[in-house]
C-alpha cells in the first residue's frame, strides 16, 4: 500500500507565475492599470490590506470584485452611508424565537476579501468597527470573539477630493492599510482599447475566470515568509522611515508599523518576480505606497496644496540607496 506523497512547497519563482497570471487576467476587465494592478496583488501577496484612493468612475469596485473573483475568494461589499451602524459590519445577536435563544448573525466582516466601499463616508464609530478584523483578523462583539476567514483582506475605497458629507480616516485606521493605491485616468489609447473591449464582448463587464483559491493565496503568503533580506535593506527601509520623521513639512512621521509593511511588500515583490531575496529597488519601489498614507504634512501645506506622495518622493530621492551584491546579479 503507497502512502499519498507530500506535495511539494512552492518556489518563489511558481508563486510568481502564478500571481502573474492571475494578473493577466484580471487586466481583461481593469484595462491600462499594471501598476495599480500589481501593488494590489502585492498586497495579497503579504497579507495586508489596501486603500484605493481616487475619484469615482476610475474601477476601484471593478478593481476589488475582479481580484476576488480571479484568487477565487468569497467576496462581500459595504456601501458606508451615514447611518450605517458597527453591528452592520462586524454582526450582531439576535433573538431566536424558536429556540429562545440569543443567536449571532455574522455580518459581511465574515468573509475573504471585503469591499469597504467609500469608507470615508460613515462615521468614525462605524469605521472602528473595522479596526480589530484588520488589525488581528477577528471581531468582538458581546465579549465573545469570533475569528474571520483566512485569507481575510479589506480593499477600502475613498474620494480624496469630495469633502461634503464625509469622515477623514483617523491615523489609527490609516495605518492599518498596508499600502495605498491610485488608479488615476486612462490615457486616451488604454481608454479606446477599453471602450472597444466593451462594444466587442456585448456585455456591461468581462467574465473572469477563478485560477485559484483561498489555499492557494495561504501558500502564497508562506512563502513571502520565506524571503531573505539583508540587514543593509533592513537599515535603508529604517533609514526611509525615520527620514519621514525628520522631514520639516511632515508634523507626523510613519510609524514602525510603516517599516514593517515596506519590508513585508518588498519581499512579496520579490516574489511576484520570481526570486526569494530582495533587491534595493524592491524597497525603493514600494517606499511611496506604503508611507505616503502614514504620514501628515503641516497645516500649511494644505494650502499650498502640496502632495504627500510629492514630499515621499523627494525623501526617496534623498536617502542612499545600498547596493549589493545581488543587486549587480539581477541588473546583469
Amino acid at each position: 500500500m503507497t502512502s499519498p506523497t507530500t506535495p511539494q512547497p512552492l518556489t518563489p519563482a511558481q508563486v510568481g507565475e502564478q500571481a502573474g497570471a492571475v494578473l493577466h487576467e484580471i487586466e481583461r476587465a481593469v484595462v491600462g492599470k499594471p501598476d495599480a494592478l500589481e501593488l494590489v496583488m502585492l498586497g495579497v501577496l503579504a497579507g495586508g490590506h489596501v486603500l484605493v484612493e481616487d475619484l469615482p468612475g476610475l474601477g476601484k469596485t471593478l478593481l476589488a470584485r475582479s481580484f476576488a473573483t480571479t484568487l477565487g475568494l468569497d467576496f462581500r461589499r459595504i456601501q458606508f452611508t451615514p447611518d450605517l451602524l458597527p453591528s452592520d459590519v462586524t454582526g450582531a445577536p439576535l433573538y431566536d424565537q424558536r429556540t429562545g435563544e440569543m443567536v449571532f448573525r455574522p455580518g459581511p466582516v465574515f468573509t475573504h476579501l471585503l469591499l469597504a466601499d467609500e469608507i470615508n463616508r460613515t462615521p468614525p464609530k462605524t469605521q472602528a468597527a473595522l479596526l480589530e478584523a484588520m488589525a488581528e483578523s477577528q471581531v468582538t462583539v458581546d465579549g465573545e470573539t469570533r475569528p474571520l476567514a483566512d485569507p481575510f483582506m479589506v480593499v477600502a475605497t475613498a474620494n480624496p477630493v469630495e469633502y461634503e458629507g464625509t469622515y477623514s480616516l483617523p491615523e489609527a485606521q490609516l495605518d492599518r492599510f498596508q499600502l495605498r493605491v491610485r488608479m488615476g485616468y486612462l490615457g486616451a489609447r488604454e481608454e479606446l482599447v477599453m471602450l472597444r473591449a466593451r462594444i466587442d464582448r456585448a456585455a456591461p463587464e468581462a467574465v473572469l475566470r477563478p485560477l485559484a483559491g483561498p489555499a492557494d493565496v495561504v501558500a502564497w503568503r508562506r512563502v513571502v515568509e520565506g524571503v531573505e533580506i539583508d540587514d543593509d535593506l533592513l537599515e535603508y527601509a529604517v533609514a526611509l522611515v525615520g527620514a519621514t520623521r525628520e522631514h520639516p513639512q511632515i508634523s507626523i512621521g510613519a510609524s514602525p508599523r510603516g517599516g514593517l509593511a515596506l519590508v513585508q511588500l518588498a519581499r512579496a515583490r520579490a516574489v511576484l518576480n520570481g526570486r526569494d531575496y530582495v533587491v534595493p529597488e524592491d524597497v525603493k519601489a514600494l517606499a511611496v505606497p506604503a508611507l505616503a498614507h502614514r504620514v501628515s504634512l503641516r497645516p500649511e501645506l494644505w494650502v499650498r496644496e502640496v502632495a504627500t506622495d510629492d514630499v515621499l518622493r523627494e525623501i526617496v530621492d534623498s536617502v542612499g540607496t545600498p547596493s549589493t551584491r545581488r543587486t549587480a546579479a539581477v541588473s546583469s
